[in-house]
């Protein structure tokens, strides 16, 4: 599994521009809330890029990976402040999965009860 993340951002930049030029007013209104969530005030932009780098593990985007990586770079992280933030995104990716492991479980009994007259 190796893919060529650079590549991958400056791909998806060109892409991006095309949406910018559709939806101009989106984009831009986007574009502010991208500026105002990572600006720093009680965390500073590295750490908010390693959250967002954590998220974007977990929620499974490799956009978000390829773009937040390089902001990461940008705003000085280390590899083992990457280590430590990826230690977090496995675990929260795997905790709400069995949160919902749980829950469908559940609700596949319930039909299943259902459907017996259980």
């Amino acid at each position: 599994m190796h893919k060529d993340w650079p590549a991958m951002a400056s791909e998806l930049t060109g892409a991006i521009k095309e949406v910018r030029l559709g939806t101009p007013e989106v984009m831009k209104a986007f574009s502010a809330m991208a500026r105002a969530a990572t600006e720093a005030g009680a965390l500073d932009t590295k750490t908010k890029e390693l959250i967002a780098l954590a998220i974007s593990v977990a929620i499974r985007c490799d956009g978000c990976v390829a773009f937040h990586s390089q902001a990461a770079v940008k705003n000085g992280a280390t590899r083992q402040e990457i280590m430590e933030v990826m230690g977090m995104a496995l675990y929260m990716g795997a905790g709400p999965s069995l949160m919902y492991a749980a829950q469908a479980v559940e609700a596949f009994d319930q039909f299943a009860d259902k459907a017996t007259g259980s």
